[in-house]
C-alpha cells in the first residue's frame, strides 16, 4: 500500500540521501527527507529512515517488532561495508566469488570480532562450498556449523545464522526434524530474510512436499525478485516438482536477466533431459563447463551423453573423473547411472552415503532416479536416508 523510493550519491566520505514514502493507493506524499552526513553515520541514518517510516505508516509494533527494528549490525561502519562486499561476492555461486566473500567476511571481523553477521555469512560460504563438492563434507560443512554457533553465541535472535544452521543440518547431518526447526526459528525471527525461504524451499521439496516448497520459494522471490540464485532455485523446485514447462520458462527468465549465471544453464540442462531434448540438454551443459572453467558440468553432461546413447562421450568423461585425486562418488554413480551400469551406481550411491554427500538430500525426488525406484536396493537406500513420511 505505500512505496519508498530513494537516491543515494556518495562523494569521498560522505553521502546524500533523499527518501521519500508514498501512499500508492492515492500517490498520496506521506514523508520526505533529505539526509547530508558522513558515511560513517550510515547506520545512524539507516536507524532514524526505519524509525520514521514506521511511525508515518502507523504500524501497530509489539516490543519485539520495535527492537528488531532498531538493531543494528555493526556500530562500525567499515565491517558493514566488508560485509556487504562479502554477499555481494557470496551470491555471484562461483568458487571465486566465495573466496572473495571469505576474505571480506574475515576483514569485518578484524574489525569487529563479535560481528554475529559476518560469522552467519562465514557459515554460508562455507555451507556452499560444501554443496558444489568443492571440498571434502566431513571438513568443510562442521566448518559451516562452527561459524552460525558462533553467531547464535553471539545474538541468538540473528535469523541468518538459524537458517545456516538449517542448511548444514539437511544438507551433512540429514537431521530433517532439525532443519525444519532451524528454519521455522529463522523465519519466525525474520520473515522477510529471503534466503531462509529459498533454502527452506528446497528442503520441502527435497522431502516431497512440493507444494509447500512452490509457496516458499515463491515467497523468497517476492521478498528479492532480482536474486539470481532465487530466481534459477524456482525453476529447480519445479523441475523436482515435474512442472517441465514452467521450470524451462523460468529457467529462460533468469538467463535473460544474466545469460553467464551458471546455474540456471545447469538447471535448464536437467529439465531439457527430461523431456528427452538431449540435444539441448547437452549445449546447456556445455555452456556450464565453459562457464565454470571445466569446474562443473561434466557429471550431467556425461549422464545426459549416456542416457541419449553417446557411451563412448560418457564413458570418456567418466574415466577423466575417476582420475581425479578425490573423486565424488556421487557424481561417479550418475555417469554410471546414465550408462546404465546400475550394479555400480548403486554401490557408488553406498559409498556418497557413507561420506554424507549433500547430494543425497535428493534422493528421494531427483527425477534422475526415477529408473531406480522399482530396484530393492535403492529402496533400501532411501530407508537408511530415514526421509519423513
Amino acid at each position: 500500500q505505500a512505496m519508498l523510493t530513494g537516491r543515494i550519491v556518495q562523494h569521498a566520505d560522505t553521502v546524500t540521501i533523499s527518501v521519500e514514502l508514498i501512499d500508492t493507493r492515492s500517490n498520496r506524499h506521506l514523508w520526505g527527507e533529505q539526509y547530508n552526513r558522513k558515511l560513517s553515520d550510515l547506520l545512524l541514518i539507516q536507524e532514524d529512515i526505519t524509525k520514521r517510516i514506521s511511525e508515518n505508516l502507523r504500524l501497530k509494533l509489539t516490543g519485539k517488532d520495535q527492537e528488531q527494528l532498531t538493531k543494528r549490525y555493526p556500530d562500525n561502519a567499515a565491517s558493514y561495508n566488508l560485509y556487504l562486499k562479502g554477499r555481494f561476492y557470496w551470491n555471484k555461486r562461483t568458487l571465486e566469488g566465495y573466496g572473495k566473500a571469505i576474505e571480506f567476511f574475515n576483514e569485518a571481523l578484524e574489525i569487529d570480532p563479535d560481528y554475529a553477521l559476518a560469522y552467519a555469512g562465514l557459515a554460508d560460504t562455507y555451507y556452499l562450498i560444501g554443496d558444489m563438492r568443492e571440498a571434502s563434507p566431513h571438513q568443510i560443512f562442521p566448518k559451516a556449523t562452527a561459524m552460525a554457533q558462533k553467531a547464535l553465541e553471539i545474538d541468538n535472535t540473528l535469523a541468518e545464522a538459524h537458517a545456516s544452521l538449517a542448511a548444514v543440518k539437511s544438507s551433512y547431518e540429514w537431521d530433517w526434524p532439525g532443519a525444519e526447526g532451524e528454519y521455522h526459528r529463522a523465519i519466525e525471527l525474520n520473515s522477510n530474510y529471503a534466503t531462509a525461504h529459498q533454502w527452506y524451499s528446497l528442503y520441502l521439496a527435497n522431502m516431497g512436499r512440493s507444494q509447500e516448497a512452490l509457496m516458499e520459494i515463491k515467497r523468497a522471490q517476492e521478498l528479492d525478485p532480482i536474486s539470481l540464485p532465487i530466481n534459477s532455485d524456482v525453476g529447480y523446485v519445479l523441475y523436482l516438482n515435474r512442472q517441465y514447462d514452467l521450470a524451462i520458462e523460468q529457467e529462460q527468465k533468469t538467463i535473460d536477466m544474466n545469460p553467464n549465471f551458471l546455474w540456471s544453464h545447469r538447471n535448464l540442462g536437467l529439465i531439457y533431459e527430461q523431456e528427452k531434448m538431449y540435444v539441448e540438454a547437452i549445449t546447456q551443459f556445455q555452456k556450464v563447463f565453459e562457464l565454470s572453467n571445466g569446474r562443473a558440468g561434466q557429471m550431467p553432461l556425461a549422464h545426459a551423453y549416456g542416457v541419449s546413447g553417446n557411451r563412448d562421450g560418457a564413458q570418456k568423461i567418466l574415466d577423466k573423473l575417476k582420475a581425479l585425486e578425490h573423486p565424488s562418488p556421487f557424481v561417479l554413480a550418475m555417469v554410471n547411472l546414465g550408462l546404465d551400469n546400475r550394479d555400480e551406481a548403486l554401490e557408488l550411491l553406498r559409498k556418497a552415503f557413507d561420506e554424507r554427500m549433500p547430494d543425497m538430500q535428493t534422493l528421494k525426488v531427483e527425477p534422475r532416479f526415477d529408473d531406480l525406484r522399482s530396484d530393492p536396493r535403492f529402496a533400501a537406500m532411501l530407508r537408511r536416508m530415514n526421509f519423513p513420511q
